[in-house]
């Protein structure tokens, strides 16, 4: 069962690469047209480490089926980032959306603290009207070496229901180039943006290691008041662990050094 209740447990071989928590809101021009000091006098004491990038969106095709059809150019964004001083933990501010992440997750009751404080901060000084999604991202990279589990197959470690024709006996994972599952689907709650297959990280230029990739991008969209992102997220947090519980064997449970959360 994917989606059955499951214990919570913390692991001593942490899987997780990074953990995003986004929220979008209708444009709001006045955080582009000058630069967030209030914003970042509100977060420095966390985030004390400041850069700004103008990023170039890509193009798109407007008037397509028509004699007019054309190639435009959207306007530069400007993504405004706050930084911890460890470089683990970052926000990241746009006129469409506030973001946290980190590539050090321990748990989800210190991620959300984390978030709280920018998150209240940023509806005081901008106000926005509503936010148009809240999505939260879990990506996992499972490391055969690193837990010392070099010899065995990924249908030794990962849910059948995860590995597509990996999962069958006769087929040679080392004769397989590419193979993973690609899921949108609606939950009860939320909608999950599922990625699940053997890949590398970073297209393998600082690690050759093939791993497998668990990546999971819960969200729900809408007309959404500001007082509905903790209990959204808490639910996405739910469902999160007990995706990533089925995903996982006993085996691989065991091998990742699991312990009880209290």
């Amino acid at each position: 069962m994917l989606f059955s209740y499951y214990d919570r447990y913390q692991y001593a071989v942490n899987p997780l690469v990074e953990v995003i928590c986004q929220v979008r809101f209708p444009a709001i021009l006045s955080i582009s047209a000058k630069e967030p000091a209030a914003f970042q006098e509100a977060v420095r004491r966390d985030f004390p480490r400041y850069l700004v990038n103008h990023e170039q969106p890509a193009p798109k095709v407007t008037g397509l089926g028509t004699p007019n059809a054309k190639l435009e150019q959207g306007a530069p964004i400007t993504n405004y980032s706050f930084i911890s001083a460890d470089g683990l933990w970052k926000l990241n501010l746009t006129n469409s959306f506030i973001a946290l992440s980190t590539l050090r997750y321990q748990r989800w009751e210190d991620f959300a603290q984390r978030l709280d404080k920018p998150l209240a901060e940023f509806i005081q000084i901008y106000q926005p009207s509503f936010f148009e999604r809240i999505g939260l991202r879990y990506v996992n990279a499972f490391s055969r070496k690193a837990l010392n589990l070099e010899g065995s197959a990924w249908s030794d470690l990962i849910a059948p229901a995860f590995l597509g024709i990996l999962a069958e006996q006769d087929v040679d994972e080392k004769a397989v180039g590419k193979c993973s599952l690609d899921v949108e689907i609606a939950l009860e709650d939320c909608r999950l943006k599922l990625h699940a297959g053997p890949g590398l990280l970073g297209g393998g230029k600082k690690d050759p290691e093939v791993k497998f990739i668990l990546d999971n991008d819960f969200s729900v969209s809408g007309s959404l008041p500001a007082d509905r992102v903790p209990g959204n997220l808490a639910v996405m947090h739910q469902h999160a662990v007990r995706l990533f519980r089925g995903a996982v064997t006993s085996e691989l449970h065991t091998a990742m050094g699991a312990t009880p959360m209290t």
